[in-house]
């Protein structure tokens, strides 16, 4: 990917960026309710409201006031949440967004261990028993939504079973285990559709990889099935893997909020719920924004390694 490429990629990044901040203000602005009366309480004066309506610019038009937001946010001043205690917005983002982006890591790495063997698996057995198995297990587990998989893990392994606890989160810097013994239920629980997903993509492009004739002719040589698989096989048919992996990344740590209301942890998405039952604008369109950022920075990233790893894309860019 040449300079030009590169500069033509952050253009697009810097105008995602903007309709998607832009178009999170509006909405926030549209949250119902007075932030003059989330900041100063019930039982002040007409008078009070109206100076603390001033102060906040919130007299201004919309685009003025998304203008002094756009310019503060480029300095690194996201705001003051609405809502007592009056914290910084990047204050709670910068608690918050560790939780959020351990069970995203968490669940693409558990996805992955899961998928790309039940993959080789699949596609060394195409159209067998094992085949139609692993492709009946994923079909039904993509069937499954992420909330009702949160519970039935909840309800077997921790009100049956006592594997996992029930206190509140552990961060990892104050204990590994307790940390992890918290963060794995989640983690599997948003992995799930991931890893059913992976599997079926990277069967698909396997069972067409394994028909090549460079395949076969490793096969005619005697060479080891698990090395035609893994060193021969693997690599050509992870293109489209590696892409959604940059989609799933990204989006795992959006779609938290489902996932860590029914957990109860201080991440993002509980962040973001809080704020939008609070009508807690500033708060709201920091964490979404952050989230917004991450995810088209993830996904340039992958499609920039995306270049590199596949030669025929280069040509398409250059």
């Amino acid at each position: 990917m040449n300079i030009g490429a590169i500069g033509k990629k952050l253009g697009q990044l810097v105008i995602v960026l903007l309709i998607v901040s832009f178009g999170t203000f509006v909405l926030a602005s549209l949250i119902p309710g007075d932030p003059a009366v989330a900041v100063l309480g019930e039982g002040r004066s007409p008078a009070e409201y109206e100076e603390m309506r001033q102060q906040l610019g919130l007299n201004d038009p919309l685009l003025v006031r998304y203008w002094d937001w756009l310019t503060s946010a480029l300095t690194g001043d996201l705001g003051t949440s609405l809502v007592p205690p009056q914290q910084e917005v990047l204050t709670a983002i910068g608690s918050a967004l560790p939780v959020s982006v351990q069970l995203a890591v968490m669940g693409l790495v558990i996805a992955l261990v899961v998928a790309v063997p039940l993959a080789l698996w699949s596609a060394h057995h195409e159209g067998g028993v094992i085949d139609r198995v692993i492709s009946a297990a994923t079909f039904g587990v993509l069937s499954i939504p992420s909330f009702l998989a949160g519970l039935l893990l909840i309800m077997v392994t921790v009100n049956w079973l006592g594997w996992f606890p029930r206190s509140q989160w552990v961060r990892i810097g104050d204990s590994i285990s307790g940390n992890l013994s918290h963060a794995i239920l989640p983690a599997i629980t948003i992995s799930l559709l991931e890893m059913a997903m992976f599997t079926r993509v990277l069967r698909s492009d396997l069972v067409t990889t394994l028909r090549e004739d460079y395949i076969l002719a490793s096969k005619a040589k005697g060479m080891p099935t698990l090395r035609v698989l893994f060193s021969d096989a693997l690599r050509p048919s992870s293109f489209s893997l590696i892409t959604m992996m940059g989609l799933a990344l990204g989006g795992m740590i959006g779609s938290t909020v489902i996932v860590e209301t029914l957990f109860s942890l201080p991440g993002m998405g509980t962040l973001i719920v809080r704020a939008a039952q609070q009508g807690d604008s500033p708060m709201l369109l920091g964490a979404v924004v952050v989230i917004a950022v991450i995810y088209v920075v993830v996904n340039s990233a992958i499609d920039v390694l995306y270049t590199y790893l596949d030669p025929r894309s280069r040509r398409v860019h250059v």
